[in-house]
């Protein structure tokens, strides 16, 4: 496994492990399989970045989502954040899609979890300059999603001027842990 980033547990001990420079393994019964999942996206890979967090559903059971964030690659040589979802098959991911995408240059690191509430929670790093501050910026922030990557109408800052309604905090440096 080539730069491990995050597993997803499934049933019957199998795993799912993000590789930072592209692409999504599966371990079964401790084994690596040497082909990669397929139907993910193309990342784009720089320093720690490419593809990132990778969690299960709450509902997994029922549905078989599977829901990763990776670094988007975007015209200009930029990049984006991006949030996706598709259903494991027991082989691949079938049918995945951006839910959420960031604006170029939000930053390239990612953690995302699920919530008590069933939300998913969706970090962005921050850095020296003042955008985890600004509310107009997704940079240095927490996320709050529902599981279809649509804006919750009880966030707090839904309808506040100056303010992004995907933002559940902000004014953070470092995300690179959530749980």
């Amino acid at each position: 496994i080539d730069h491990p980033w995050s597993i997803a547990f499934l049933p019957n001990d199998v795993m799912l492990v993000t590789q930072t420079h592209g692409g999504v393994r599966v371990i079964r019964n401790g084994v690596l399989d040497p082909a990669p999942v397929a139907g993910l996206p193309e990342v784009k890979s720089i320093r720690r970045s490419g593809m990132l967090d990778i969690v299960l559903h709450p509902q997994f059971a029922e549905n078989q989502f599977v829901y990763y964030t990776y670094y988007k690659p975007m015209p200009d040589d930029k990049g984006s954040l991006a949030l996706g979802r598709g259903t494991w098959d027991g082989k691949a991911l079938v049918g995945a899609k951006d839910l959420f995408v960031t604006e170029p240059d939000t930053g390239s690191i990612s953690r995302i979890a699920f919530g008590r509430d069933g939300m998913l929670y969706m970090t962005t790093p921050g850095g020296a300059d003042d955008k985890p501050q600004d509310g107009m910026s997704l940079s240095g922030k927490v996320l709050r999603l529902r599981d279809d990557g649509s804006v919750p109408s009880d966030n707090p800052f839904v309808g506040k001027a100056g303010y992004r309604p995907e933002i559940f905090t902000l004014g953070h440096r470092g995300t690179i842990g959530l749980a």
